[in-house]
């Protein structure tokens, strides 16, 4: 299938004046989990440590271990009550739930956890409610003299947290996922590690930011991956996309260049619904598409590095983990074209309704999930009002158990009537439509509620109910 060139250049017309007119608008994100930055100093006889957070969250007793967005938590509306209050009102909530909170800090010494002493309360003052704020509390532990060694954590429940060093050159720093804990920090001297270790560790801070985190970029990748079987198509794309967004992640880490994430986000999302919609028109790679996935790559890029500025690299080590984490991200996106591949296309490749009953539908799903962000990022929707069907999607707000159960129920009804009620070709290929909508969707669904397992259990009813649906269709 081919688009008259009319249209097709009305079509890029209209995308980039969209993406331009995006570029004038910010959204301000109150609600996204944001890693947070605890510094610490290794005295003579105490550690001193300051953490800059979204203590609020804290305070509510938000479970932030795989929650994208604090909207989708149970007690948002203590978040939402507590962002509001004045730094003095604010200061006195953090005093007075200090005591279960340092319970999930751990300073450890020998496997022993150090008791903590709040120190120092700064609280911004509230200005622009729709702006996050990131407060700053101090406190110490005491070292007891044999110590030799610390480790550094905190519980899952209190989200990602970015562990720095202070006070000695090339001291430790690293990305702990919920959870982690540091390694060994030396009590005096500097943190021994190599390049390949930083590297390492830096390569799984890169992965988690594409699988299980970053839906935005998988779906990128997936719009990708849709447009044509073909290998060459692929690869291409792929090289642009992997080219750009590693030159604008080294840029954004060496802090050349930084773009707001209100900036950056919508028009991530805006790229999405491009490659979405483009997917519906063409079924191979046309002249534009690399160029324009190389820049909407530049865009990827600034994304990913805005992770990495919020709590930097280190001085040590610092290109071995610049490139951990690019390589982390190019793992994660290989991972979901492996994926992909291996439940759809190996099973389906050869059959000439591929594109309409499998890869059209997922696009438009994937379009319009996109489009949903842009208009939310923007400001110009409440996620909260009747969009919040999509916000629940997207981040994990349904119970992943229900969605698939309905979702191979409907599977199930769509193949049955196709094979024993209805055998036209057009309910065939409406049945194969919906299916692949749907169970999209539900992947979608259970995926971002964090029930993997669920995830592949729809992905196989959704290959047996396409095979039952096409039995006795000749392949291409």
């Amino acid at each position: 299938m081919t688009l008259a060139r009319p249209f097709g250049f009305l079509f890029k017309l209209l995308l980039v004046g969209w993406l331009s007119t995006l570029g004038l608008v910010t959204s301000l994100r109150a609600h996204e989990v944001q890693p947070a930055i605890m510094d610490f100093l290794i005295a003579e006889d105490q550690v001193e440590i300051s953490i800059d957070w979204m203590v609020e969250a804290a305070v509510a007793g938000l479970d932030l271990e795989t929650l994208a967005n604090t909207q989708d938590a149970e007690d948002d509306g203590e978040y939402d009550r507590l962002r509001a209050l004045e730094p003095e009102q604010m200061v006195d909530e953090i005093r007075a739930a200090w005591p279960g909170i340092s319970e999930s800090i751990y300073v450890r010494v020998g496997g022993e956890t150090l008791p903590l002493t709040l120190e120092a309360i700064n609280v911004p003052e509230v200005g622009n409610i729709e702006l996050a704020r990131i407060s700053t509390v101090e406190f110490i532990a005491l070292l007891p003299e044999e110590a030799s060694e610390l480790t550094i954590g905190w519980a899952p429940a209190l989200g990602p947290l970015v562990v720095r060093q202070a006070g000695v050159e090339g001291g430790y720093a690293a990305f702990l996922s919920p959870g982690m804990e540091s390694d060994p920090v030396p009590r005096s001297g500097t943190f021994e590690q190599t390049a390949w270790e930083a590297l390492v560790s830096y390569i799984e801070a890169g992965f988690d930011h594409i699988v299980p985190k970053g839906l935005d970029h998988i779906l990128f990748v997936l719009g990708l991956f849709f447009l044509s079987l073909r290998m060459a198509p692929l690869l291409w794309q792929v090289t642009a996309f992997t080219l750009a967004h590693t030159i604008t992640l080294a840029l954004g880490a060496l802090e050349i260049i930084r773009i707001s994430p209100d900036i950056v986000e919508p028009l991530i999302a805006a790229s999405i619904v491009y490659v979405g919609v483009e997917n519906l028109f063409f079924r191979n790679l046309t002249p534009w598409r690399p160029i324009v996935v190389f820049l909407f790559g530049l865009l990827h890029g600034l994304g990913f590095a805005s992770v990495l500025q919020d709590f930097g690299l280190g001085e040590q080590h610092f290109v071995a983990k610049l490139i951990g984490f690019n390589v982390g991200v190019e793992v994660g996106q290989l991972a979901v074209i492996a994926a992909a591949w291996i439940t759809l296309a190996l099973f389906f490749g050869r059959f000439d309704w591929y594109h309409r009953r499998i890869a059209a539908p997922v696009s438009i799903a994937i379009a319009l999930i996109a489009a949903f962000w842009v208009l939310e990022r923007t400001g110009t929707i409440d996620p909260s009002g009747p969009w919040s069907v999509f916000t629940m999607l997207t981040e994990g707000g349904f119970n992943p158990l229900w969605v698939a159960l309905a979702a191979i129920a409907l599977a199930a009804v769509l193949t049955g009537s196709e094979m024993l009620i209805i055998t036209e070709d057009l309910f065939r290929e409406v049945a194969g439509t919906l299916t692949s909508f749907l169970m999209f969707l539900a992947i979608v669904a259970t995926f971002t509620a964090g029930a993997w397992t669920l995830s592949v259990v729809v992905a196989v009813a959704w290959v047996l109910a396409l095979r039952l649906q096409a039995l006795g269709e000749p392949s291409a």
